[in-house]
């Protein structure tokens, strides 16, 4: 009985206390929250927007954006709130919500009357310059890109990015671009999540992007999240536009050089849709046209070609399927002729669990090849090609409103064919490379939070596992990296395993509304590398991977920098200083001998590389002039045994000075002005030392690798836009362009030969490529 009024006694007093409790503290009984969730999508196309800002009023600017799929969360106590939509390219928004219960709140956006009606992609607020934890990130708006003065009216968005301080172009009549000190192999080009081994067309004057189709474009050059990885200096991440699930258009544009069309619409209204864009080049064909003699028996041109579909089958799942395929042709008749290409499918479910969580489930194939044959005297015929196939798996957790959760796994495929080789003579020559296998996996988890209202991190590890494996033969080297031995593997025998931890950290420190500091860190790993003979590269460049006796780049790069906006974030000002201590950089040993040679391993050193620098930007993000100055300041080099008497040397990359001065003016609603004009140091280079005579054959002695300069490179490009017709059916516009505007002849390639009048002396033959360059295009859309 005693044990039962005790008993009793305690529930009691549990009771009161928590009686008690409730009158003590009233806010107890009624600090119930909950969710506001929803997508965010284009009023017109219907198509969900990336990265749009969701502020809730009066509450210090506080908010979400939408993720990769549109989709958005909000978590708040019980009450009435206004939500905040202000998204470049469309009209603002202002929603009254009533939060008694979990809420689904979609929201369409219309688009704002701007240029020729283009979408302007921005995943970032006003104040992301300030406000954004992850460093190091350009985000390219479809519209400025348009706007930019082009070569031969090809709007081109590589181009575009090289005017971005820390990035900075290979050169010349080149798509190739340097990050931070890297090289061009060290870029990821990702076109909707997959990898293109070559991203130009033409020897590199144009990229493989149609702008018309696409819908975001970002650079990372700092510490990239943790689901990017296999590159070391930089992703650039290109997303194709899902197409208008309402109405069909077409647009398109007729150039001098080359005309593009792209036609979209639904494929069931409201449900699915398509887009389909293609892009085709006829310098050649007019030119044979107009009678030059010189083209009659010559054929130059490109073609490459976009689609993807979409299929909303509810609310919570999505399916896409996009493709691509690029291809090069030079043909000069009875002599020459190659070609060379990327192509891919990938697949891709996006699936919504809740309103918590998300998953992107992806599959892909991707192919680049390149063939080549000569008709001089005797047949030749080369070939080679890669073949990827991948899976990946990306899941997103919106743990709160200030922590969000990624996690991923990938895996990848490689079959590298690195040359297959004919001589169609007497003796019947041919030689066949071997082809390397490869599996690359990695796995993922990163988190960004926002730790106080000042203090916001983003921060994850990468682990990434990389095979080498048979079938073929895999040889042993001594230390003078001279062959010994060799061992044949059977197919899929693990040859090599290298397993890399890569941790990444970014983090924003607030220091008032209007500034803040951000530093970062980040380890990437590299197993895919480009052999190349040139600064500029070529089609032909030889791919090779990590094997036994390659390993892996590693880069671990530390940032820092302070980041301030001005006029209500009409200006943005940023200075960073970044340093990239680099592992297993490859470079070529003196005299080496790649072409048709299999065991690739002996004509290639390794060892150290260090990149640093300092980058300012001033950016004019809003009004009737806009752009921005970017200037770098930086350093690259190498440090490898066995070249240049092991000590430092310029990498061929290094800049001293690289400035870009950008801007655009909308004179009125009809014309629209801009300008670009480039300045930096020219490519660290070899140039001759002396030279000496074998059997009565001069030879050309070089002593110093990369210890001398290219002359200064400077261009000035001009642009104006006018618009001839804007209908709600039908709009267009005419687009004039002069590349080179004062007619610099900048230094493409120099040559030395043997001067002709005085064989003692030596004699450096400079070329250029272009001087003025005019462009008219015509684009329409309805």
């Amino acid at each position: 009985m005693r044990l039962h009024s005790n008993f009793s006694l305690r529930k009691n007093w549990s009771s009161l206390l928590w009686i008690f409790c409730l009158f003590l503290f009233p806010a107890l009984s009624f600090a119930q929250t909950y969710k506001i969730s929803g997508t965010v999508s284009d009023a017109n196309t219907k198509e969900n927007l990336i990265g749009v800002p969701i502020i809730i009023e009066n509450r210090n600017g506080s908010g979400v954006s939408t993720d990769e799929n549109g989709n958005y969360t909000l978590t708040l106590p019980q009450g009435e709130y206004t939500l905040k939509v202000d998204y470049i390219g469309f009209e603002k928004r202002r929603i009254k919500v009533s939060l008694t219960q979990n809420i689904t709140q979609n929201i369409e956006l219309k688009q704002a009357t701007i240029g020729l009606g283009e979408v302007v992609i921005s995943a970032e607020r006003a104040d992301a310059n300030v406000t954004a934890p992850q460093t190091g990130i350009e985000k390219m708006e479809i519209q400025q890109i348009n706007r930019l003065p082009v070569l031969l009216g090809e709007r081109d968005i590589i181009k575009t990015i090289q005017l971005m301080p820390g990035v900075q172009g290979a050169g010349e009549g080149s798509s190739g671009f340097y990050v931070r000190g890297g090289s061009a192999d060290q870029n990821l080009i990702l076109l909707d999540n997959v990898g293109l081994y070559n991203a130009s067309h033409m020897m590199g004057f144009f990229s493989t992007f149609n702008s018309e189709v696409l819908r975001d474009v970002t650079l990372y050059k700092g510490a990239m999240p943790a689901q990017y990885g296999e590159r070391l200096a930089s992703i650039l991440d290109v997303q194709q536009r899902n197409g208008d699930n309402q109405r069909y258009h077409v647009n398109g544009g007729i150039g001098l050089i080359s005309s593009n069309i792209n036609v979209e619409g639904p494929i069931q209204k409201g449900k699915s849709s398509f887009l389909v864009g293609g892009r085709r080049t006829y310098a050649d064909a007019i030119a044979r046209l107009s009678g030059v003699e010189d083209a009659k028996n010559a054929y130059l041109y490109f073609y490459d070609l976009n689609m993807k579909v979409n299929f909303a089958f509810s609310d919570k799942d999505q399916l896409s399927i996009s493709g691509f395929m690029g291809k090069d042709k030079m043909v000069l008749k009875d002599a020459a002729e190659a070609d060379w290409g990327n192509k891919f499918l990938t697949a891709s479910w996006n699936h919504t669990f809740n309103s918590k969580w998300t998953s992107r489930t992806s599959l892909s194939y991707n192919q680049y090849d390149y063939h080549m044959g000569m008709e001089i005297g005797m047949n030749m015929e080369g070939k080679s090609n890669i073949k990827d196939y991948s899976f990946k798996e990306d899941l997103l957790f919106q743990q709160s409103k200030n922590s969000q959760w990624r996690f991923g796994l990938s895996s990848t495929y490689h079959n590298l064919a690195p040359g297959n080789y004919n001589l169609d003579s007497e003796q019947k020559n041919s030689v066949d490379l071997h082809n390397r296998y490869s599996s690359e996996n990695a796995a993922y988890i990163s988190n960004q939070i926002k730790i106080t209202d000042n203090l916001e991190v983003i921060y994850g590890l990468r682990a990434s596992a990389f095979m080498a494996l048979g079938k073929g033969e895999y040889y042993t080297l001594d230390g003078n990296r001279e062959v010994t031995d060799s061992i044949w593997h059977k197919s899929g025998k693990v040859v090599k395993t290298y397993v890399n931890l890569e941790p990444r950290l970014s983090a924003a420190y607030k220091l008032n509304k209007v500034s803040s500091v951000k530093a970062a860190y980040a380890r990437t790993v590299q197993n895919m590398h480009l052999l190349s003979y040139s600064a500029q590269g070529t089609p032909f460049d030889r791919w090779t991977m990590s094997s036994n006796n390659v390993k892996p780049q590693i880069a671990d790069q530390v940032s820092l920098g302070y980041f301030r906006n001005f006029n209500d974030n009409m200006f943005e000002f940023s200075i960073e200083g970044y340093y990239k201590k680099m592992k297993n950089q490859l470079d070529f040993k003196d005299g080496a001998d790649i072409e048709g040679y299999d065991v690739i391993e002996t004509e290639i050193l390794s060892g150290k590389g260090r990149a640093y620098g300092i980058e300012l930007s001033l950016k004019k993000r809003l009004g009737r002039f806009t752009g921005w100055i970017g200037y770098t300041l930086s350093k690259s080099e190498r440090k490898i045994d066995g070249i240049n008497e092991n000590r430092w040397y310029n990498a061929f990359q290094d800049r001293t000075h690289d400035l870009s001065i950008v801007g655009m003016y909308e004179l009125n609603k009809k014309w629209s002005l801009s300008a670009a004009w480039v300045f930096y140091t020219g490519n660290a280079i070899s140039y001759p030392s002396g030279k000496y005579q074998i059997n009565g054959r001069d030879v050309m002695y070089y002593a110093e690798r990369n210890g001398y300069r290219m002359p200064n490179y400077h261009r000035l490009d001009l642009g104006a836009t006018c618009q001839l017709k804007k209908t709600p059916k039908f709009q267009s516009e005419l687009v004039f362009g002069l590349y080179n505007a004062y007619g610099r002849e900048n230094a493409y390639m120099i040559e030395f030969r043997t001067n002709t009048k005085d064989s003692g002396k030596t004699t450096a033959y400079q070329y250029s490529l272009f001087t003025f360059v005019p462009s008219i295009s015509w684009n329409f859309k309805f």
